[in-house]
């Protein structure tokens, strides 16, 4: 049993990737969102009670990645409205929220969208990509923190280039014309202004053989 369990040891130090330090490591090129490792979380405020979470289930995202140059690279991000995920909503409220014209109404704008136009330097492993979100058709200036969690080159058993961020995003509805239901100033009686957004995705890069 011992001899087994350092044989694994050994295979798994020989196959496990040696993890970018910081994006300098990594090939420059395309990165596509990895679905399997990717969640879009965001909350409001409920009467000032709680803050009342729903999740986006489909959505992709590109990365065009300048290792070299950080301020060159870019990313843009779509949201299929229609995926929302409503934590056991009231009957008829998940169509409200999806459909009416005071909210998602995403019969007539089946998408939302992310566009960075340039990307700031923070710290070693963070950074601000300012960009425009749109939603209903009105396109607003927003700034996304990321993190930089890690990444590599790629490995046999991975053999993509591969890249981690968490990222938070926070603007207000009201900038996108979605007033309904809004507190009257001075009270929490009613759905928040504030949207929060949390990100976490994984994206896959060029091939092993192309990197090294």
């Amino acid at each position: 049993m011992r001899m087994y369990s350092l044989i694994a040891i050994i295979m798994l130090c020989i196959t496990f990737p040696v993890q970018a330090k910081n994006t300098t490591d990594l090939p420059s090129g395309t990165y596509t969102l990895d679905k399997s490792h990717a969640s879009l979380v965001f909350s409001v405020s409920h009467l000032g009670f709680t803050d009342y979470t729903m999740t986006f289930d489909s959505f992709d995202a590109t990365l065009e990645l300048d290792p070299a140059q950080l301020e060159k690279s870019s990313l843009r991000a779509t949201i299929n409205p229609l995926s929302l995920d409503l934590p056991s909503p009231p009957e008829g409220f998940t169509d409200t929220i999806l459909n009416d014209e005071h909210w998602l109404n995403a019969k007539v704008f089946p998408e939302i969208t992310f566009t960075s136009r340039r990307v700031e330097l923070t710290d070693e492993k963070t950074v601000n990509v300012h960009g425009d979100l749109e939603i209903l058709g009105i396109r607003k200036p927003v700034v996304l923190e990321a993190v930089f969690n890690g990444g590599y080159k790629g490995h046999p058993m991975d053999p993509n280039a591969r890249i981690g961020f968490s990222a938070t995003v926070s603007f207000k509805r009201s900038d996108f014309g979605m007033t309904y239901g809004l507190p009257e100033p001075g009270t929490t009686m009613g759905v928040g202004d504030d949207i929060n957004v949390i990100i976490e995705a994984e994206f896959t890069g060029p091939p092993l053989q192309e990197a090294e």
